[in-house]
């Protein structure tokens, strides 16, 4: 049954008021006020706006072609239902779009706020460091930052699935706003970070390999099969601690310091390891990693905070195994040695050498008399410097966080003076097209 001039008339209103909505979808560039410092990576921001202008050309395109066909004699005999179908795919793809501006909306907007958004803008160098690794392993994606309520971090990967099925051009990094404080917010951010360098060097799937060959000779199959699935937040803290180092545990404790109920929650199909192995895990790598005393003090902290004597005979026999794995575990780990590494252990790509905590403790008593010492240092390194400051209990709450909030600060307009000026004239090209459509 055919369309009467009613229902293709009232179509074709329909996609035009799309196409009007579209037109008001703006670049963040021309919609975001903040100041210099806090701007995005040129890098991200080009990403983000070539993203917008590809998504808002495809359906401009689509919508064109929907109005044509509708108008088109041939189209005629399409019945009302089978035209509203189509349309409404139209639509979806349009939500879709609007989804992945408010992805990226609640990164830039936060960037107007005073002093916050410089500080967020320091993150992203903080991130970028994180994730630069010596030896060209992989072409790092460009990283955002912004802060949420919230206890937890997370991380929307770059080259994942956006809600329209592209490809995310950043990674986009959410921190809690209550980790900006101190020091601790990096443990967090390169916590993060570490998912997407995982990501990079496909260290799940190659360290799952290593694993599951461990797993023949080993006597502990419980053990195996937990490392196995927790594997992925595993590597994400590994990542943490080499380059933190302490700062690293001391962080990680102060987020998963819940009430005992949640520390030993063991499920079995849970790809998280549960807060106190965790720490344990963390505590592990430290030890491996940075040899000193400090660790020692660290877990009979953690075992006084969290004894295991009111625990049942069924979590104990678990935690046994997992304690009893550990070392060959994180040997494993520390070891591995993947063909993208070029014959390198995954332990050698870190800079964990120059971290070491009689280093990080000189750094610290050179930077407090000699400030100019502190600034060609990367952010990473400044804030192991202060992580293991914090552990040694030779730096006040107060001068942690002021210190950390100046950093931050420095880092954001080293970063702005640095902006391309070739990516910040690509990037108004791609504004000024998207504008003249």
């Amino acid at each position: 049954m055919g369309r009467n001039l009613f229902s293709t008339q009232f179509m074709v209103n329909e996609a035009m008021s799309l196409l009007t909505r579209l037109q008001s979808v703006k670049p963040f560039a021309l919609t975001m006020p903040m100041v210099v410092a806090a701007n995005m990576p040129d890098e991200a921001l080009k990403g983000i706006t070539n993203l917008m202008v590809s998504g808002n050309r495809e359906l401009k395109r689509k919508v064109l072609d929907f109005i044509k066909w509708v108008k088109h004699p041939a189209s005629r005999n399409i019945s009302d239902e089978e035209m509203q179908a189509k349309f409404a795919l139209l639509k979806l793809r349009f939500n879709a779009l609007l989804d992945e501006l408010d992805i990226f909306a609640d990164v830039t907007s936060q960037r107007s706020e005073h002093e916050t958004g410089v500080w967020v803008a320091g993150l992203d160098a903080l991130a970028a460091d994180a994730l630069a690794l010596k030896g060209n392993y992989y072409k790092s994606p460009p990283l955002i930052c912004f802060l949420e309520r919230g206890h937890g971090a997370a991380i929307r990967k770059a080259r994942t699935r956006l809600p329209s099925g592209t490809p995310s051009p950043v990674a986009v990094i959410q921190v809690p706003r209550e980790r900006m404080v101190g020091s601790g917010i990096a443990s967090s951010l390169v916590h993060e970070v570490g998912h997407q360098g995982a990501a990079l060097l496909n260290l799940v799937n190659s360290i799952r390999s290593d694993i599951k060959q461990w797993q023949v000779t080993s006597k502990y199959k419980i053990a195996c099969d937990l490392y196995y699935r927790w594997l992925s937040e595993i590597i994400a803290d590994f990542w943490a601690m080499a380059h933190l180092g302490i700062g690293a545990t001391s962080g990680l404790i102060n987020v998963v310091s819940l009430p005992r109920y949640f520390m030993f929650r063991i499920k079995m199909d849970d790809p998280h390891p549960f807060p106190w192995i965790r720490v344990m895990l963390s505590l592990a790598f430290g030890k491996a990693l940075y040899p000193h005393a400090q660790w020692k003090r660290y877990e009979k902290l953690w075992l006084s905070m969290y004894p295991l004597n009111r625990l049942d005979k069924k979590s104990m026999a678990v935690i046994d195994e997992l304690i009893l794995a550990m070392p060959d575990f994180v040997s494993l780990v520390i070891n591995h040695s993947p063909a993208i590494l070029k014959g390198n252990r995954l332990v050698d790509i870190f800079p964990y050498k120059t971290r070491q905590p009689a280093q990080l403790q000189f750094l610290y008593n050179t930077w407090r008399f000699s400030p100019e010492a502190i600034s060609n240092a990367p952010p990473s390194l400044v804030f192991a410097v202060i992580g293991q400051a914090h552990a040694d209990a030779n730096i006040s709450a107060k001068t942690e966080s002021k210190l950390l909030g100046d950093w931050l600060t420095r880092w954001a307009f080293l970063r702005s003076e640095n902006r391309s000026r070739k990516e910040s004239r690509e990037i108004m090209y791609e504004i000024k097209n998207l504008i003249n459509d």
